[in-house]
């Protein structure tokens, strides 16, 4: 089945398009997409390939995560989100897919490929089964993509009304170097700061004079004008840019 899978998506490859993707996933020497290589598909051609193939062995969907081929990777990670919504029935199943997922998590090396999967997969499981041992392993890892999997996580986690777990990390993540962190914690204190203002003004109120700005513009963007330029004014100036 691998082999059909992967000529499904390679069959229908656009170069010119590629290029573009290429540029937009920051794929040059020392950025964070560095080496990443791509057929030229949008997000909806790979989710109707995918959908050919949900029911994919493990084998199958870990051969198509060693793929170079940045649509390849995706489409793997979607049977697994797909694999996943398919089971809710079977918790041993679900935990089967969750601890497939973690293992091979250093496939998922790009911010779409950490955003489309993980709050459907880990974070759907979390819901139901808090671990903090495995988020905190997470945020914890070298890895920049096993860190953003663990914050983005978290906003499955802040649907079903709980927001320590996105808290938590975000206080963690108040001194990390990468932008693409500071983004994905922001995101998801903006969706903590939908459901409840006063959570997210506590934690703006104790924390925004440490935030990276970048973070924090953010998190506050849903706020009215006075409220962010107050937020924004407690910054110290080497870290405005």
């Amino acid at each position: 089945m691998m082999e059909k899978w992967h000529s499904s998506l390679v069959d229908r490859a656009d170069g010119e398009y590629a290029l573009r993707l290429q540029r937009f996933f920051r794929t040059g020497p020392g950025e964070y997409g560095e080496g990443d290589r791509f057929l030229g598909l949008t997000v909806p051609v790979v989710r109707s390939v995918s959908k050919t193939f949900s029911d994919a062995s493990f084998e199958d969907v870990r051969l198509m995560l060693s793929s170079p081929w940045h649509e390849c990777r995706l489409s793997a990670l979607l049977v697994l989100v797909e694999k996943f919504r398919k089971s809710r029935r079977s918790p041993a199943a679900r935990r089967a897919i969750v601890e497939f997922y973690v293992r091979h998590a250093d496939s998922a090396d790009n911010w779409d490929l950490v955003d489309l999967s993980a709050p459907k997969i880990l974070g759907e499981w979390l819901v139901g089964n808090p671990d903090a041992d495995l988020l905190d392993g997470l945020s914890r890892s070298d890895s920049i993509w096993r860190q953003r999997i663990a914050i983005v996580s978290t906003w499955a986690i802040i649907r079903s009304g709980r927001y320590e777990e996105t808290l938590r990390l975000a206080e963690r993540y108040l001194g990390h170097p990468h932008d693409l962190i500071h983004k994905a914690t922001g995101w998801m204190l903006r969706e903590v700061g939908k459901r409840d203002l006063a959570v997210l003004k506590d934690f703006l109120d104790r924390h925004a004079d440490k935030m990276p700005r970048t973070a924090l513009r953010y998190a506050i963007e849903k706020l009215p004008e006075e409220e962010r330029k107050r937020y924004l004014s407690v910054v110290p100036a080497t870290r405005r840019r």
